[in-house]
């Protein structure tokens, strides 16, 4: 069955606010995202229907992967969107692929939006291996009624790199997971994290 661009992309909007409103909370988007051709190999399809429904004429982009130049491409036919460099992109793709000295610097260079416009900042979609609510980290903040907790594995670390961009609010980035499930948790910058110290 073909993606609804209507129907099929407002219920990936609508899982992914509610992910993001309630972090810790995490959705599904398996029924989307099989609609949704893969067009690239080892390019996970729950991206792509992200992309879908965020990417537009006037979003600017980066890619972190080893196949960047065809996702790109792929990107700039389905959404119209601009590639451009991680300082000055609204979102970056950080794929399962992507280089750790890469995902360095794409925190490091990541606007976090300025005080007069501190929306402004990027958002940060990032393929993990898995998301799950094991309990590894523990969440607290606005939309969390007491804790929540999550287990994202990636083959790379990002927790730190996250608390050094988001030590300033109201400045800081967002952060959308999505694993080989199609499942996202989203992490807003208003969410604190503490990683649980084993006994």
């Amino acid at each position: 069955m073909k993606l609804d661009l209507v129907h099929d992309l407002q219920e990936v909007y609508r899982k992914t606010l509610d992910s993001m409103s309630r972090p810790g909370l995490i959705c599904n988007i398996q029924d989307q995202a099989n609609k949704v051709a893969k067009e690239i190999s080892n390019f996970n399809s729950a991206v792509l229907a992200l992309i879908l429904m965020l990417f537009d004429t006037e979003v600017k982009f980066k890619v972190c992967s080893k196949h960047e130049a065809e996702i790109v491409e792929l990107i700039n036919q389905l959404t119209y969107a601009k590639v451009t460099e991680i300082e000055s992109a609204d979102f970056i793709l950080i794929l399962g692929d992507a280089d750790p000295e890469e995902i360095k610097q794409v925190f490091n260079a990541t606007c976090p939006g300025n005080l007069r416009d501190p929306h402004k900042a990027a958002t940060i979609i990032i393929e993990a291996d898995s998301v799950s609510n094991d309990r590894d980290l523990t969440l607290i903040g606005p939309g969390i009624e007491k804790e929540s907790y999550i287990l994202v594995k990636t083959s790379h670390s990002w927790v730190d790199l996250r608390a050094d961009k988001n030590s300033e609010y109201p400045l800081g980035i967002d952060l959308i997971f999505t694993d080989g499930n199609a499942n996202i948790l989203c992490l807003p910058r208003t969410t604190q994290i503490v990683q649980e110290v084993a006994g």
